[in-house]
């Protein structure tokens, strides 16, 4: 099992035993290997992230939840929530936002839990109604910095199902310029100008039964 972490586009992972896929990523020469989580073993690969030439990290420990809980405290961590959302037609919705395509979402609030903010969020952000849930289709996790504080943003995600004969309204305010409801066949324009976290949650949605 792993915890996969964007920096920017680079990927760490967080893991309790070595995958064949994790395995082919220590094969490349600029991959970080750590089979420790002390604090200096930690700093040193948030180091190492910055230099350009950096591909992926990958710690090892047999508990991964104390691992988690050991790598976590280095950031301030923001709950999110967001959805993959599907109309009658089988289109998906996507928003357009500082110059790339994404999925709704937003951090929520306080006490709020996480399949209620989701569709909070959906409503906001692209004005679609009648939402219906579906399930939980997993968790995305990147990392930023705002005004020096380092930020580990989880999201969490969910399927959700609605009417297609809807009008659309974008959430300026949230920097968002468009909502489009765009085809399966469709989706390669928008997964190529979207972020990594995005790509997985969509592949993962694609893959459950």
């Amino acid at each position: 099992m792993h915890i996969k972490i964007y920096f920017d586009d680079k990927p760490v992972y967080l893991c309790d035993t070595i995958t064949k896929e994790l395995n082919e990523i220590l094969h490349h020469p600029d991959a970080v290997f750590i089979d420790e989580f002390s604090t200096p073993a930690i700093n040193s690969l948030l180091h190492e992230i910055k230099k350009p030439d950096f591909h992926a990290g990958v710690i090892l420990n047999t508990d991964l939840e104390a691992l988690k809980k050991s790598f976590f405290k280095h950031f301030t961590i923001i709950e999110a929530a967001g959805g993959v959302v599907q109309n009658s037609k089988k289109e998906l919705l996507f928003i357009h936002r500082l110059g790339k395509w994404d999925l709704p979402k937003g951090k929520m609030e306080k006490k709020e839990k996480a399949d209620a903010c989701a569709i909070r969020e959906v409503e906001e952000e692209t004005g679609v109604k009648q939402l219906k849930l579906k399930k939980k289709v997993g968790e995305t996790y990147h990392t930023y910095d705002d005004f020096g504080k380092h930020i580990l943003k989880i999201t969490y995600w969910f399927y959700m199902t609605c009417p297609a004969a809807q009008q659309l309204v974008p959430q300026t305010e949230e920097n968002i310029s468009a909502v489009k409801w765009i085809a399966t066949k469709d989706i390669k324009e928008p997964v190529a100008n979207t972020y990594p976290s995005i790509k997985d949650i969509l592949a993962t949605f694609f893959d459950a039964p």
